[in-house]
């Protein structure tokens, strides 16, 4: 299988797994096993030409997860202050703040 081949089926593979399961890049990355750079040029770049409506059904998926992503990261931060602050293991000045 030539190297070209090789890449458009990974795209695809991609592309189809982003789609079904509606993951981020971060998670499709890991999957995989590549970087998040590949898997965005992949989607982006290279699955159109090879598969234009999986790419399209991808896309979708990626603009969703695009919209929503500053309420995840939202919530990861507060729970992470949380967890740090019930342990005693915050910055000083966040204690001095709430007394």
């Amino acid at each position: 299988m030539s190297k070209k081949q090789e890449l458009d089926d990974r795209c695809v593979k991609i592309g189809e797994y982003v789609a079904d399961t509606g993951c981020t890049v971060r998670e499709a990355a890991k999957e995989f096993d590549i970087s998040k750079s590949t898997v965005h040029k992949d989607l982006t770049e290279r699955l159109p030409k090879v598969k234009p409506q999986i790419a399209n059904d991808a896309a979708r998926r990626l603009l969703s997860n695009k919209r929503e992503r500053h309420l995840r990261g939202g919530e990861a931060t507060k729970r992470k202050w949380q967890e740090l602050t019930s342990r005693g293991k915050a910055p000083a000045w966040v204690y001095l703040k709430n007394a």
